[in-house]
């Protein structure tokens, strides 16, 4: 995979879907189905390896 700018880890991170989405298309300079592809990759590769650093959802929240 491309390097991609530590932004998009911080918006994966933080659930912000979109902004992660559109930087990987600017960065690659793909359309928005090879993003969301890129997307999922890093997902899987940041819950394996950095899981404590993703902010709690709603849903851990309670809300």
């Amino acid at each position: 995979m491309e390097q991609l700018p530590e932004s998009v880890d911080r918006d994966i991170l933080r659930h912000r879907t979109v902004a992660a989405i559109a930087t990987i298309r600017e960065t690659l300079g793909c359309g928005i189905h090879q993003a969301v592809d890129v997307l999922a990759e890093r997902y899987a590769e940041l819950r394996r390896d950095r899981p404590d650093d993703f902010d709690p959802s709603r849903d851990e929240h309670g809300g």
